[in-house]
């Protein structure tokens, strides 16, 4: 199966119904993540004894928590929702081995994605197929990938699937990665 130069990937793609939006938990997480920090690393200077073993602690655990605050602030406080339904979208990656590429890419091209295939994912694999679903199941969408050297190939466009065909989506990688 010949790979096609295609310029959009699924994890950089728009779609009209998706948008990234703030996680109000997300963020409260990160600033109580923060703020404990900081009273940690606070609390270290109202210490008599700076060089015991607690105010070490302190020190380190301050430090880690504003570090991980700061990391959960700037790249972990954003979600991916679709609008019509509200619902959280996930993005993931899954692989198969090279003998389902042709398989797969006739069953996304035709949107026949569905919990009645065969096919089984495996740990590591030649083709990977990206996919974001959101948590109702009522959209999915899907790229396909093949393994050329050193890099992941697009080998099929972005597909999206709404409704009855996003649930079957799911059906077929709830079935696919069931060991």
């Amino acid at each position: 199966m010949a790979t096609q130069t295609i310029d959009a990937t699924l994890f950089a793609s728009t779609h009209p119904d998706i948008v990234k939006r703030t996680s109000v938990s997300g963020l409260i997480f990160s600033v109580t993540m923060l703020v404990v920090g900081i009273l940690l690393f606070v609390s270290l200077f109202e210490m008599n004894d700076k060089s015991s073993t607690v105010s070490m602690t302190l020190m380190v655990a301050g430090t880690a928590l504003i570090l991980f605050g700061v990391f959960r602030l700037f790249w972990k406080s954003k979600e991916i929702v679709y609008l019509p339904t509200g619902s959280v979208a996930k993005e993931r990656s899954i692989y198969f081995d090279l003998k389902h590429l042709g398989k797969l890419t006739e069953m996304i091209e035709h949107k026949m994605l569905n919990g009645e295939s065969e096919i089984k994912s495996d740990a590591s694999g030649n083709v990977r197929m990206d996919i974001m679903l959101s948590q109702d199941n009522k959209f999915a969408a899907v790229q396909l990938f093949q393994f050329v050297p050193y890099t992941y190939t697009p080998v099929t466009t972005v597909f999206y699937f709404t409704g009855g065909e996003a649930a079957a989506v799911s059906a077929f990688l709830m079935k696919s990665t069931m060991a």
